[in-house]
């Protein structure tokens, strides 16, 4: 589902992706020049390994718990709780359960 087709229809943003087992499961419902809007679904136990980004974004847990790891610092995330990744700083993400997200990327 892109973004034009829930501009009239709300409805809740974990419910646009699935979980799939055993899996990380991604779908962008935004990309343009200036960033990206991505919601994930990780299996309980998937992660992304530490990696730096040259843009700053920031996640929204969505369902379930998951931590991000910023810096060597573990913060762990509930439904509701953001937080921030500065640009050209080491993160990662596990989900410690099933975990959504929505990962928003400013390029400028």
């Amino acid at each position: 589902m892109s973004l034009n087709e829930i501009a009239n229809n709300p409805m809740p943003l974990a419910k646009l992706v699935e979980y799939q087992a055993n899996s990380i499961v991604s779908k962008v419902l935004l990309k343009k020049k200036s960033g990206n809007v991505t919601l994930f679904a990780f299996w309980e136990g998937q992660e992304l390994s530490e990696h730096i980004s040259p843009f700053d974004a920031m996640v929204i847990c969505l369902d379930g718990t998951g931590m991000v790891k910023i810096d060597g610092k573990e913060n762990v995330l509930n439904i509701g709780d953001a937080i921030g990744l500065p640009t050209n700083r080491p993160h990662s993400v596990k989900a410690l359960e099933n975990f959504k997200m929505l990962l928003i990327m400013v390029k400028e």
